[in-house]
């Protein structure tokens, strides 16, 4: 079965605003700017690789589904702002005129992507989408986030068909925030973020952060330290992601998938390449044959390297796809061979303790 692929040009128009508010920074667009996204489109035609994935054409949210997650108060106080030009939904979730309309279409993105895997018209699916949503939070958005894309498709794949386990898998270089507070106290949904320690939001993603009531031990954070490269990921994912996934055996995997964990991304300060991020998905998917029939959706989150994310996005569709094309990636030798790419004592001990709190919830 073939892999599919959700884009829509509108998701380009989405407007972040500006960087900046203080009047002391000169004006500056935010770092949330379309040509990271535009260019991997632009990447994925040029190399082929897009006609030999399926098209899942991206359609709105409905209000009906928006409220699965997140107030009326909230949705209406978008909308509106939206109506008076825009503004900012929460903690630098700035948006334009057409804030509201595209924000529903990335939503609804991935909430097609999920309806395509699902019915078996494909067996995987990427949902190229922006603005990005695993900050957002019920009531107010956060870090360029306005709806909580991966929320929702969850909540459909749940409330639609009927899906009663799913993983999330969040590999961004911030941590996972909204889709955490949505599950934290539900058994049904493990949450996994990895992520750069005290990153973005500084004041979540601890260790200790492990869910609470029926869901204690469904949230799982890998908070690795500043300068993780490919080997502190390859290890993280060994001895703690995809044993998790495992014990957890979900009936659906989705991941929220952003770049800026590379070693190039202005937001993060991490050392991953697109064959980090090849890696990932190659155990993702092979997770999802073994365990849920291939069924893997995966969201476009953060990356906001314009020149180096569109390769590891390519890296994830074709280790997808199981495809390959002529692409190379231009910056793999220079950056594979920086210093720290390999496991670091400090690393693996934050890595033991995640595997740890594993380990001790699985003979809980």
């Amino acid at each position: 079965m073939a892999t599919g692929l959700v884009w829509d040009e509108r998701l380009a128009w989405h407007d972040a605003g500006p960087a900046s508010t203080n009047p002391w920074v000169e004006p500056y667009p935010a770092l949330d700017r379309p040509e990271a996204k535009r260019r991997l489109w632009s990447l994925l035609q040029a190399s082929g690789l897009a006609e030999r994935l399926v098209p899942i054409r991206a359609r709105p949210a409905t209000e009906d589904e928006l409220l699965r997650f997140h107030t009326a108060a909230y949705i209406d106080r978008v909308r509106n702002m939206a109506l008076s030009g825009g503004g900012d939904a929460g903690e630098s979730a700035r948006f334009g005129p057409n804030g509201f309309e595209v924000a529903r279409l990335a939503a609804g993105g991935c909430i097609a992507a999920v309806d395509a895997v699902l019915q078996r018209l494909v067996e995987n699916a990427y949902a190229l989408v922006r603005p990005c949503g695993h900050h957002a939070e019920p009531d107010r958005g956060r870090g360029f986030c306005i709806f909580g894309n991966v929320v929702l498709a969850v909540e459909h794949a749940r409330r639609v068909h009927g899906v009663k386990r799913v993983a999330v898998i969040d590999w961004d270089v911030h941590h996972g925030n909204g889709t955490q507070m949505a599950y934290y106290a539900d058994p049904d949904v493990l949450t996994i973020s990895l992520h750069q320690e005290a990153c973005y939001p500084m004041d979540s993603g601890a260790l200790t952060e492990i869910g609470e009531g029926a869901g204690r031990g469904a949230n799982l954070n890998i908070p690795l330290p500043p300068g993780s490269g490919d080997g502190a990921y390859r290890a993280a994912f060994d001895r703690v992601v995809i044993p998790a996934v495992t014990a957890f055996r979900p009936e659906l995997i989705v991941v929220a998938s952003g770049y800026d964990a590379a070693a190039s991304d202005p937001l993060g300060r991490m050392l991953c390449h697109s064959g980090t991020y090849r890696a990932m998905a190659a155990a993702v998917l092979q997770s999802a044959r073994a365990l849920c029939d291939g069924r893997l959706v995966v969201c476009q989150e953060g990356g906001y390297s314009p020149t180096y994310a569109p390769f590891c996005d390519l890296a994830v569709i074709e280790a997808l796809s199981g495809e390959t094309t002529e692409v190379t990636d231009p910056m793999l030798g220079w950056y594979a061979s920086l210093g720290g790419q390999q496991l670091q004592p400090h690393q693996a001990k934050a890595i033991g303790a995640a595997a740890a709190l594993l380990e001790l919830s699985a003979t809980a």
